[in-house]
């Protein structure tokens, strides 16, 4: 089951800066660009874990911050000649407000 949930202000994130919402299922760090646009992605460099919301954002794309790996914000892959990928989320802005996708747990009986 998906749900939306609301995470503030498209401007209390810095442009080419991020932030992270904890979840359950771990973090996730939600981007901003220079266009405005907003991307989510595990907050986890495919590499050796690091925390991408920590990278440098450039285009469309982050920078790990422990060994320069470059990932897409559209697709969680890396750049070559560097491998691997990182799961993407869902986020929009509507009205100023940017909102996240995630995934909720099913209930048990």
């Amino acid at each position: 089951m998906t749900s939306w949930i609301e995470i503030g202000a498209l401007e209390d994130i810095p442009r080419l800066g991020s932030r992270v919402v904890r979840t359950p299922g771990g973090n996730i760090a939600v981007f901003r660009t220079e266009s405005d646009e907003v991307f989510a992605l595990d907050d986890r460099c495919p590499h050796k874990g690091g925390p991408l919301s920590q990278g440098i954002v450039h285009n469309k794309r982050v920078t790990c911050p422990l060994h320069n790996f470059v990932i897409e914000l559209a697709s969680g892959q890396a750049v070559a000649p560097d491998e691997g990928c990182t799961h993407t989320h869902l986020a929009k802005v509507e009205n100023g407000v940017v909102w996240l996708s995630v995934r909720q747990a099913a209930a048990v009986s």
